[in-house]
């Protein structure tokens, strides 16, 4: 408001007050919804507020423009379309000075460049405008905070009481302010005179729609708002459903509630789950960090715990007071996918909990999933309790468990493989072999993040590896690359001896691959129950990939095992100390 006090603020809102119905009825109702929702609570699954394709604010950019941008082009420009002639065509004079203090252009002439872009020419001509005119944005949001408040605006704000429903209120709601902003924008811009430098209507719509925008992120919804919203919901709520995400981890706690997690919750009866102040409380092992979070809402009760891959499976009672829960942790609710989930009624609703890496002291490798269900209240069930973590909050003897192979492989999520890769181990041939073999030029090697840099900025995928010779094999690493996977590529590699090769990607597509003597013994994605040749089988013994987690882990272990070479996080870190790849053009 500074700066504002002073001005002549009855004569403005009798202005504004006279032109924002005829702009109100110009507004379309897909951008007023856009607008009208900025501060509401987002429904299950719904994308975040803004334009199709929103561009990020200039860093030192006037708050007003920052959201005109974050809109997008589409909307906003849809916006000037819409009230392009009805602002060009209106007389915004009859108002005492408002740019005191505003600077004005210099006398002069001016210059500049216009180039296309992806900005709509609302947006543009803002911009402009505030540049010829600096603090001009800043004025126009303030003025329109002050605004807001004043007896001649306030009834033109309010929703209509016949309109009840939740696209009716966004829109009534999100078109008031967008015409109070355009209304107060087309009077300054009046004022500012721009010349024939700046279009006057798209400045004043864009420098409108940017001031709406602000206050309508921190006006409260119109009260009969959350009712139509929650009338929406559940109208649409579909069971059964499936989604998952992060969620951060403190203090060793996340959990399912309709607000935050309790202070307090004691994990001693069962040493994973604690119903406490509404929320089922989780403990996890790694004490913060991001944990991956698999939330299924079901229509019905389920089938039997199933306990393969999992380490704990408790199962509890738990009441809903309102209803839309969240998976949350320290910092408020995870990921999209996991906000405002279970159904949206209250309710007596039981909760299955699996769990498993809590022992691996690395939220990373910590896994959850809640199963929710609606069933009168019940005794809690363990149905499987076998990691150490929980014997000891039981006050248990721990347990005894066999290291997993898999787990010496964890050091490839810490490095630039994690996303997709494939790693190549072959034995019997030199580096030159091994590289001729898929296809690259040894007479030529590159620096590593020139070929990385190309392959993410150019049109096609570039295939290339990275190669070093461990003395009793080679190792060939393709970051986001598979020619690893290619028959013809694994039967020339392994002429002299044996090749193996695992990839991933981040779509969960994996391969692995075994070649002896210039012949393919097997290729498929593991899954778990292929039928192999001895040799393989020999490789697959104990990995069981019907289990869910670490398969590339697992992937990795079976190509150690088959070529008698594992490789290492050191290996890795030689590997790109050579500082060079080679591109694959064979």
């Amino acid at each position: 408001m500074t700066g504002v006090a002073d001005l002549p603020m009855d004569e403005l809102a009798a202005v504004v007050a006279a032109a924002m119905p005829v702009l109100c009825e110009r507004i379309p109702a897909a951008p007023a919804c856009l607008l009208g929702r900025l501060a509401a609570p987002r429904d299950p699954g719904a994308p975040t507020p803004g334009g199709h394709w929103p561009h990020p604010a200039v860093e030192g950019e006037p708050a007003g423009l920052g959201e005109l941008r974050t809109m997008g082009a589409l909307p906003v420009e849809r916006l000037l379309g819409a009230l392009e002639i009805a602002v060009a065509g209106r007389d915004w004079g009859g108002v005492p000075e408002l740019l005191t203090g505003v600077p004005r252009p210099q006398q002069g002439g001016y210059a500049w460049i216009a180039t296309g872009g992806a900005d709509s020419e609302a947006t543009s001509a803002a911009r402009l405008l505030e540049q010829m005119h600096p603090g001009l944005a800043g004025r126009t949001a303030a003025l329109v905070d002050r605004l807001a408040g004043h007896p001649a605006v306030t009834g033109a704000l309010a929703v209509p009481a016949g309109v009840t429903d939740e696209a009716g209120i966004a829109a009534a709601h999100g078109a008031a302010h967008l015409a109070l902003g355009v209304a107060v924008a087309g009077v300054l811009v009046h004022q500012a005179d721009p010349w024939p430098v700046v279009e006057r209507a798209a400045a004043a719509v864009g420098l409108g729609v940017g001031a709406a925008a602000l206050l309508l992120r921190r006006t409260p919804m119109p009260a009969a708002y959350a009712v139509a919203q929650l009338d929406k919901i559940r109208a649409g709520y579909l069971l059964p459903r499936h989604m998952s995400g992060s969620v951060s981890v403190a203090g060793h706690r996340f959990g399912l509630s309709e607000h935050g997690l309790p202070a307090d919750a004691d994990f001693t009866g069962n040493g994973l789950v604690a119903v406490a102040d509404g929320a089922v409380v989780v403990r996890t092992g790694a004490g913060q960090g991001l944990v991956h979070v698999d939330l299924d809402v079901l229509g019905e009760p389920p089938a039997e715990a199933e306990p393969a891959g999992w380490e704990e499976i408790v199962e509890v009672s738990w009441h809903a007071a309102e209803g839309l829960a969240s998976v949350v942790g320290a910092d408020g609710p995870g990921g999209d996918g996991l906000r405002r989930q279970t159904p949206p009624w209250a309710g007596d609703y039981r909760v299955r909990v699996y769990a498993r890496g809590r022992d691996e002291s690395d939220a990373g490798f910590e896994r959850y999933r809640f199963e929710v269900w609606a069933a009168p209240a019940g005794p809690e069930i363990v149905h499987q309790r076998t990691d150490r973590l929980g014997h000891r909050l039981r006050g248990e003897p721990e347990p005894v468990r066999a290291e997993r192979p898999e787990r010496a492989y964890r050091w490839v999520h810490h490095t630039d493989l994690s996303m997709a890769a494939t790693v190549t181990v072959v034995t019997g041939s030199t580096l030159q072999q091994a590289l001729q073999a898929f296809g690259a030029d040894v007479h030529r090697p590159e620096p590593i993040d020139e070929l990385r840099e190309e392959a993410i900025r150019g049109p096609v995928l570039l295939p290339w590896a990275a190669a070093f010779d461990l003395g009793d094999a080679v190792l060939l690493v393709e970051d986001n690359g598979f020619r690893g996977t290619d028959e013809a590529v694994l039967r020339a590699a392994s002429a002299h001896g044996r090749a193996a090769s695992m990839f991933w990607n981040v779509n969960a597509v994996t391969r692995l691959s075994f070649a002896e003597r210039g012949r393919l013994l097997a290729s498929f994605e593991p899954w778990g129950g292929e039928e192999v040749s001895p040799e393989v089988a020999v490789a697959l013994a104990g990995l069981d990939f019907a289990v869910f987690g670490d398969r590339t882990e697992k992937g990795l272990v079976a190509v150690e095992r088959f070529t008698g070479r594992a490789v290492t996080a050191a290996d890795h870190d030689r590997l790109l100390e050579t500082g060079v790849g080679y591109r694959l053009t064979g």
